[in-house]
């Protein structure tokens, strides 16, 4: 049984738990790409600004869907080494496949970002944001990115996540806000009764929307 209509139902549910982060010294960052519209729904219902922060998984030799870990902006890198080790993984083939990574990372940066940094983080209340979680890579790699900008707090938001993954998240941030830890927990679309991948186009658009809405915000 789908636990979320799509990602804006699960976006405005997780706005719900985060309501006493509303107006704090803060912002949004979202995983593309379906992070993107969750990520929005929470930045609009606690009436701060939207970034992009990008996180990419590092597939495994031959099967590259198989995540043994990821790589993400501000050289946050997360291995599973008792993957590697399972699977006979060399460091070198996982510093090349981060290095091309990092490719596509820098691409999405120029794309969503139009190539700038992020805001200064430190002292700051940083929600990063995904529509789920299953492994955690990406956004253990995240986490340990965004840190390197000394934020004052650091909490990881998801709609969803196995109990597991929760524990090694909470290794990373300094709180953990998950709405449902379903088991057997099998992929975070199947919790999603729409979950359609989300293109770069609308990434875009969502953002360039988010930033429209924060300047009104101000003007007002």
């Amino acid at each position: 049984m789908p636990l979320f209509e799509d990602r804006r139902d699960a976006g405005r549910r997780l706005a719900d738990e985060l309501v006493g982060y509303r107006g704090v010294d803060g912002l949004v960052l979202a995983l593309p790409r379906g992070g993107i519209v969750v990520g929005f729904e929470v930045a609009n219902a606690l009436g701060l600004p939207l970034q992009p922060f990008v996180s990419r998984k590092i597939g495994a030799p031959g099967n590259l869907e198989l995540a043994i870990g990821a790589v993400a902006e501000g050289d946050g890198v997360w291995t599973d080494s008792e993957a590697m080790s399972l699977l006979g993984v060399p460091d070198e083939y996982v510093q090349e496949e981060a290095d091309r990574q990092r490719q596509e990372i820098d691409r999405r940066i120029q794309l969503y970002r139009r190539g700038q940094p992020l805001p200064p983080l430190e002292g700051k209340t940083v929600l990063v944001v995904d529509d789920g979680v299953a492994t955690g890579y990406t956004m253990l790699a995240a986490l340990r990115g965004i840190r390197q900008g000394n934020p004052g707090l650091l909490v990881a938001a998801v709609p969803v996540a196995p109990q597991a993954t929760l524990w090694r998240v909470s290794q990373e941030a300094d709180r953990v806000v998950c709405l449902a830890t379903p088991e057997p927990f099998i992929a975070v679309g199947y919790h999603y009764v729409g979950f359609e991948q989300v293109s770069d186009e609308q990434v875009v658009e969502i953002l360039e929307f988010a930033n429209r809405q924060m300047g009104a915000r101000g003007r007002s």
